[in-house]
């Protein structure tokens, strides 16, 4: 039996189980554990942990992993394929058990299926997964798209004509499919798959009744179907309404909400003024566009919109869909949720067309000098945009305005990202930079040349461990020279002092520790450590590689 070291988790999560082996741990819970975790997001079962996190061991009955993975593939329907690995922890082995999540519903031979949730303390529990649930499930693994089914029990006269008139009207206001319009009412229900024909009859599909339906006939057939508005002061509640009419239909309500409280201010720009709004209109659109177009159907539960003093938010039930995560928003493959819903609203002209709504909400903030969109409350079950109305920075409307008119074009989201980053971080790197771009180091580093060369960024150090800092001219146009002096003057004093401050502490130091300590490169680590040689700071001992410094005789 081989094993080796590995880190055990502190505690268990979605995605992290611990069961005893002492027993040892019967099969059927075993397996219960296993199909548990393939039917939500995967993870590791860790066979002898107890649940506070002891470490006890496994039993022998367990010693074998190609016999643990046989038992799972035997004893799951469809078999789950698992990888098991045996671990040591201080001289106590340990099974670590890999579960993959599953493009599908699995269940055990038994036929029992369930599903992970975390409790109200955070701490993860299995549960029953219900018939009602399966839905929803294949929706998230985008297996299925629910709106494009037909509503049992639906007819067409759950349909209203007047909302089919207000979507062509909608298609031509904003430059929608112009062959819309040529369309008779029952070659656009099946161009839009708004109706399905089941044999001889022309039944509504879930987007029918959605996009066409009666109030009443909503109601009836699709009751998790609801938008909210909502206006708070504080906690003051000032406006709270709640509708459960066609999307386009609330679309339209939303955008006169909208407009009763936008509101511009204008910044001189060269010869122009330019307005800048509290939210730009055409983040506000794609963003409700987005949860009315990502919300999960099969869920009970409102699409909230909330205008609060200093920001807008905005949740729908359903959490991201399979693939989409908060590390790759601004460069994930579109990938809505309902996409029979998502393609109308191209159609019509409501959304961006080729599916980067996320880069017009990241513009619409980034652009007035706004922080980035927040999506951090998403959670599994729901999606939450919080999209910042503070005071906006005009003098880096200014800057970004001016720029884009002089070039005539816009600023690329990547840059605009590291712009409004500097804003606040004073200095970065093309580590930090890869970070908040969702991209590589390369792809980090073009981008902060690239602002380097039009004059907005400063470099500083070498290739490697290369910093960036805004230019002195960004800092004079903004009324902040002193500012610019003060991270760029200070540099060489302060990396002075910190590879004193470390030699005095270890004793010495190689030309690396200094690398790594400075984030600089290897030539600009040689010329800081001679400087502090000439000036006695340092005695310089060893030849070549094996040279090390210690504090000069006079210190």
């Amino acid at each position: 039996m081989s094993s080796h070291s590995h880190v055990i988790p502190s505690a268990e999560s979605l995605t992290v189980e611990f069961k005893s082996d002492r027993g040892p741990l019967h099969d059927k819970e075993l397996i219960e554990t296993v199909v548990c975790l393939a039917n939500t997001s995967g993870g590791v079962i860790y066979l002898g942990v107890e649940d506070n996190g002891e470490v006890t061991g496994l039993h022998p009955k367990h010693n074998n992993p190609n016999a643990i993975a046989a038992l799972v593939g035997n004893r799951t329907v469809p078999s789950v394929s698992v990888h098991v690995e045996l671990i040591e922890h201080e001289a106590i082995i340990v099974a670590a058990i890999h579960v993959p999540q599953s493009p599908r519903l699995v269940a055990t031979s038994e036929g029992n299926i369930k599903r992970r949730q975390l409790k109200a303390d955070g701490t993860p529990e299995c549960v029953p997964f219900l018939p009602h649930e399966f839905v929803t499930r294949e929706s998230d693994l985008r297996a299925i798209d629910y709106v494009s089914l037909p509503v049992a029990g639906a007819s067409l006269s759950d349909l209203d004509p007047v909302e089919r008139d207000r979507l062509r009207r909608i298609a031509e206001r904003y430059g929608g499919d112009s062959s819309l319009a040529t369309l008779d009412d029952e070659e656009l229900d099946g161009a839009l798959g708004l109706v399905r024909r089941e044999g001889t009859e022309r039944r509504p599909t879930v987007l029918g009744l959605l996009l066409l339906g009666k109030e009443s006939s909503l109601r009836e057939h699709l009751p998790t179907h609801e938008v909210a508005f909502q206006v708070l002061d504080g906690e003051q509640v000032l406006v709270n309404e709640f509708k459960r009419a066609p999307l386009l239909r609330v679309f339209e309500w939303l955008e006169s909400l909208f407009e009763a409280r936008y509101v511009e201010k204008e910044v001189q720009v060269g010869l122009f003024r330019v307005g800048v709004p509290n939210v730009d209109r055409r983040s506000f659109r794609e963003a409700v566009a987005n949860a009315l177009t990502h919300r999960d159907y099969t869920r009970l539960g409102a699409v909230h919109l909330r205008w609060e003093q200093e920001h807008l938010s905005l949740s729908n039930p359903g959490g991201f869909v399979e693939g989409v995560t908060l590390n790759n928003l601004l460069t994930v493959e579109p990938r809505p949720r309902n996409p029979a819903l998502a393609d109308v609203f191209k159609r019509l002209g409501l959304v961006e067309r080729t599916g980067r709504g996320v880069d017009l909400i990241y513009r619409g903030l980034l652009r007035y000098g706004r922080p980035a969109p927040d999506y951090s409350r998403t959670t599994s079950s729901s999606v939450v945009l919080r999209m910042s109305t503070a005071e906006p920075d005009f003098q880096f409307v200014e800057m970004v305005v001016g720029e884009e008119s002089r070039s005539q074009a816009p600023l690329p989201i990547d840059a605009l990202i590291v712009l409004a980053l500097l804003r606040n971080e004073r200095r970065v790197d093309a580590r930090q930079i890869a970070g908040a771009i969702q991209k590589d180091i390369a792809a980090a580093r073009k981008t902060l040349e690239h602002l380097a060369e039009r004059g907005f960024l400063a470099r500083f150090g070498e290739t490697k461990g290369r910093t960036y800092t805004l230019s002195a001219s960004v800092y004079r146009e903004k009324g902040q020279g002193n500012a610019y002096v003060r991270q760029a003057g200070f540099e060489a004093i302060q990396q002075e002092q910190m590879v004193r401050n470390l030699v005095e502490t270890q004793g010495e130091v190689r030309r690396g520790d200094v690398m790594d300590l400075c984030r600089i490169g290897g030539v600009q680590a040689t010329r800081l450590l001679q400087r502090l040689v000439d000036e006695g700071v340092l005695l310089r001992l060893g030849k070549q590689r094996g040279a090390y410094y210690v504090l000069g005789p006079e210190l």
